[in-house]
């Protein structure tokens, strides 16, 4: 018989990540921790209460959520320091990210308090893997502002950033972020539009951010639902001219052919000159 996931020895807050969709997108952990801490915090208890039934967990529940987050840590630090167990989920993916729960994780660690992450869903990463957009490096943001001159501000911040962006958007906001967006990083940009992932509706969209905004207009359905929004790198042009795209091109080549062959292939893929490509492997020669 294998050993109890949860140890009422003495107190721990589990952080649980919960289906993003799809509800059978949960651990077989997952499910043992829920079903056998003293209480779980919900964000919504009556969202998470359908994820509960259908895996059969019965485990009382009690609300956390933004509005009242700071008033209710005082009591399950109590819990906790009784050597009671406790799990937090939020309604969707893995609690914290871009949801409540920061203030009792917080408190839970100045107080020596043990907190274990049970991992899984989250929708940031689901959106990444499948967006076709470098994924070695990325700055995920949130929710972008609400009113369109701030996110205008928010996306000047990071419109010359060498890597990949990542927001989460509603679909009240979607087509005016899409626009601010367009107004912003330009048409050109690569962005995927990741659209209720894991659920019946579930699509992507991609392409060039003129085309995917376009794309979108014209449909209101695609306005509908939960929206991951992942933006490719700046390709802005460094001091010498030569975009970074150019860069990456290049670098590949000399990996694997002589320095000529690949300064006169490289500037047949970008349509950069080859004189200047070919001077700027000499100097990683």
């Amino acid at each position: 018989m294998s050993e109890p996931e949860v140890s009422n020895s003495r107190g721990a807050l589990y952080i649980v990540s919960t289906p993003i969709g799809n509800l059978d997108d949960i651990s077989l952990r997952a499910i043992q921790v829920l079903q056998q801490v003293d209480r779980i915090a919900a964000e919504d208890t009556r969202h998470s209460r359908r994820l509960l039934q259908h895996h059969g967990i019965d485990t009382p529940m009690l609300a956390l959520h933004e509005h009242n987050e700071r008033k209710v840590v005082h009591g399950i630090l109590q819990m906790l320091g009784e050597g009671k167990s406790l799990a937090l989920i939020s309604d969707a993916g893995t609690p914290l990210i871009s949801d409540p729960g920061f203030p009792l994780v917080r408190a839970c660690r100045e107080q020596g308090i043990r907190v274990s992450p049970v991992p899984g869903p989250s929708a940031l990463i689901a959106a990444l893997s499948i967006s076709g957009l470098p994924v070695d490096a990325f700055c995920f943001h949130g929710f972008l502002p609400r009113t369109s001159a701030a996110r205008k501000g928010k996306l000047a911040e990071v419109q010359a950033t060498k890597s990949t962006q990542v927001f989460y958007e509603s679909s009240h906001r979607i087509l005016y972020a899409l626009q601010d967006m367009l107004e912003v990083l330009g048409g050109e940009r690569d962005v995927c539009v990741a659209r209720e992932l894991t659920k019946q509706y579930e699509e992507v969209i991609q392409g060039k951010l003129q085309e995917v905004v376009t794309s979108m207009a014209v449909d209101a359905m695609r306005q509908r639902g939960e929206f991951v929004i992942v933006v490719a790198a700046s390709n802005v042009e460094e001091e010498d001219g030569l975009s970074m795209e150019s860069r990456r091109i290049l670098e590949l080549l000399l990996g694997e052919l002589p320095l000529k062959q690949a300064a006169s292939l490289a500037a047949k893929i970008t349509g950069e000159k080859k004189n200047r490509l070919y001077q700027l492997a000499l100097g990683k020669d």
